[in-house]
C-alpha cells in the first residue's frame, strides 16, 4: 500500500490539510506531492491533470480519490481509527465533518486561511459570528458527550480533529477566541504534532498575490 497525496501550499490550502493531517496523525505512510496554487501560466495545466481540477487528490495505485471527505471515507475502509469506534460518536463525528464540508460559507469566505498572517479582523459579519457560535457549540458538545477517552474532540485523534484543525488555524489568524471547552479544543488541535508540522511548513511559504489578505479585505484593518 503506497499512497500519494497531492496537496496545495500548506499556507493556504485548508482542504489539502485535512487528509494530510489525518494520514500524518494516524501514522499512515504516504508520499506528498505539491501542486502549486501559484497563479502562473502553467497553473491550468497542473490542475487539469487532477480529477475535478483541484486538490487534494489521493492516489492509491490505479485508484484516484478526490475531495477531502471522499478521501477520509476511503481511508476509513482501510485503516482503524479514522472514525470513533462507538457508533453514536461516529455518527456525530461524520455529521460534524459533513457540516464543515458543506457549510460555514461565511467563515470560509470571510476568514480565508493564511497560516503566516495575523489579522485581528475587528469587523465580523453576523453570518461569521453565527458560524463561530455554531462551531463552538459543536466542539463543546463533542467533548462533553464523547471526549472522555482523550484530549481531542472524540477522545482519540480522528478525522473530526483533522477536519476542524484548519478552523483552528483560521481562528488563530483572526484572533477568534472560542469560549469554555471550545477554547480548550482549539489549543489541543493546534498543539498536535501533525498540526504543528503543517503550520511550520506553511508559515515559511511565500505570499501568493491572489491570496493577499490586505487586498482581499481592504476595509478591515489589521
Amino acid at each position: 500500500m503506497a499512497y500519494t497525496l497531492y496537496v496545495g501550499e500548506k499556507r493556504y490550502s485548508s482542504w489539502s490539510a485535512r487528509p494530510w493531517l489525518l494520514l500524518q496523525g494516524l501514522g499512515i505512510p504516504f508520499t506528498e506531492r505539491l501542486v502549486s496554487l501559484q497563479p502562473d501560466a502553467a497553473k491550468a495545466g497542473r490542475f487539469s491533470r487532477l480529477p475535478g481540477g483541484r486538490v487534494p487528490v489521493l492516489e492509491d495505485g490505479p485508484v484516484l480519490v478526490w475531495d477531502s471527505l471522499a478521501i477520509v471515507e476511503y481511508l476509513a475502509e482501510r485503516h482503524p481509527g479514522v472514525w470513533p469506534a462507538d457508533p453514536v460518536a461516529r455518527a456525530f463525528a461524520r455529521s460534524a465533518c459533513a457540516e464543515m464540508h458543506g457549510g460555514f460559507q461565511a467563515l470560509r469566505g470571510q476568514l480565508s486561511m493564511d497560516l503566516a498572517a495575523r489579522r485581528p479582523q475587528r469587523r465580523r459579519s453576523e453570518a461569521v459570528k453565527a458560524d463561530i457560535a455554531r462551531i463552538e457549540g459543536l466542539w463543546s458538545e463533542a467533548r462533553e458527550r464523547f471526549g472522555q477517552g482523550g484530549p481531542f474532540l472524540f477522545g482519540a485523534f480522528c478525522a473530526a480533529d483533522a477536519y476542524f484543525a484548519p478552523v483552528a488555524f483560521r481562528f488563530q489568524t483572526y484572533s477568534v477566541a472560542p469560549r469554555g471547552e471550545a477554547g480548550v479544543v482549539m489549543r489541543t488541535l493546534l498543539s498536535h504534532p501533525a498540526v504543528k508540522a503543517w503550520e511550520a511548513a506553511g508559515v515559511t511559504e511565500p505570499l501568493l498575490p491572489d491570496h493577499d489578505l490586505d487586498a482581499m479585505y481592504p476595509d478591515d484593518p489589521a
